[in-house]
């Protein structure tokens, strides 16, 4: 096996992520044999001595049956109502299930906002801390009863990756209706199936879909990718695999060796193996990087963008090109080239308005008050670069 799926397969504490398709029937509604397969697939994880924490997609998708509604709905209210009642019904369905393993489960409902605020930030980790200490299997969601546009993850998959930094997971698993990852729609005929991601280049060729084939999901791989590339970057090996290879392969054995093909819980010998490509970042960093708000950006000349990426230097005013947004001091902010493409992020210590006047002139040619870091390199993250 590669050292991603090494990674994996060894990992002490692992977030897995299941979609919407892979829990409900065609007709809506929550697949209660599908669902008991995965959940066998999780308990023989945990008792191989692994922590296991669940983020689960469904919960709209599991209200639609019970609602009398025959697809997913495309207004916020009905959505959020679907919600309501799926999720009462898909954490009843997780907590029974995982009974007959005489394992508790807990839920966490999260919405952006509680990766976004510091202090909710530091509550969460505080919660999945303890609930594991405690033995128990968090299952997450995101708050689609209240979530709305502004304060959405977007898709489970990139709550999952953040969950997997926020709780310090040695690995995250991406588990959906396709079995890897393909430079194409697989459907289609003549996709190229991708079995490992060392680094960018194995990913120039390509083309991800941004819906699912199922239509009771948000995601599609497009965001599956997006995840394991943010997973990834920080030091977390992904593996992405099918959801019904995985369950099918545990529920008849807890110990799959390695000439399995669907092992992807016990020794990830199935799907798509991405390498973890960057040092793990400290949460702080990490936060700044991938779930905080940006309230604006600075445009840097070449000169800045060298000494901000490359060399980790913090920015001066004299490097700022441009002052974009209505900001203000301690807000995060997004630092772009002169072509646009952000290179980094960080905690800007000036507010939106005092900049214009300062941006281009040494620190000698400013006021004694504003001759400081406008980013101070303890507070920003340059961002990786794609291909």
């Amino acid at each position: 096996m590669s050292q991603a799926r090494q990674a994996v397969a060894a990992a002490k504490r692992i977030v897995v992520k299941v979609g919407s398709s892979s829990l409900t029937t065609a007709v809506g509604g929550l697949d209660p044999s599908r669902l008991d397969a995965l959940v066998d697939a999780l308990a023989a994880r945990s008792a191989a001595g692994s922590q296991v924490v669940l983020v689960s997609s469904g919960a709209i998708a599991a209200g639609l049956a019970p609602l009398g509604i025959g697809k997913r709905p495309k207004d916020l209210a009905t959505q959020q109502a679907a919600a309501s009642v799926g999720q009462l019904e898909l954490v009843h369905a997780y907590a029974t299930s995982f009974a007959r393993y005489h394992l508790t489960v807990g839920q966490l409902l999260l919405t952006a906002d509680d990766v976004v605020r510091r202090s909710h930030y530091r509550n969460a980790q505080r919660t999945f801390s303890r609930l594991l200490a405690l033995g128990v299997v968090p299952v997450v969601n995101e708050n689609d009863t209240v979530a709305t546009d502004e304060i959405r993850f977007g898709d489970n998959d990139r709550l999952a990756a953040l969950v997997a930094h926020l709780i310090g997971a040695d690995a995250l698993v991406l588990l959906s209706d396709v079995d890897a990852l393909y430079d194409g729609d697989p459907r289609l005929g003549g996709a190229r199936r991708i079995t490992e991601v060392a680094d960018e280049s194995d990913l120039a060729d390509v083309i991800a879909g941004a819906t699912g084939a199922s239509g009771v999901g948000t995601g599609g791989m497009a965001s599956k990718l997006a995840a394991a590339r943010l997973a990834s970057s920080a030091g977390i090996p992904v593996l992405l695999a099918s959801a019904a290879d995985a369950a099918s392969a545990l529920a008849t054995s807890a110990s799959a060796t390695a000439g399995d093909a669907a092992g992807a819980l016990t020794n990830a010998t199935t799907g798509t193996a991405f390498a973890a490509t960057g040092s793990r970042l400290s949460a702080r960093r990490f936060w700044l990087a991938h779930a905080a708000d940006s309230a604006g950006r600075l445009t840097l000349d070449d000169g800045a963008v060298a000494a901000v990426v490359t060399r980790r230097r913090s920015l001066l005013a004299a490097g700022i090109a441009g002052v974009h947004g209505d900001f203000d001091a301690g807000d995060v902010v997004d630092l772009t080239d002169l072509a646009g493409k952000v290179v980094a992020r960080g905690v800007v210590a000036f507010d939106a308005v005092e900049l214009p006047t300062m941006i281009g002139r040494s620190s000698q040619n400013l006021a004694p008050e504003q001759r400081r870091e406008v980013v101070h390199a303890d507070d920003l993250v340059p961002l990786p670069t794609r291909v």
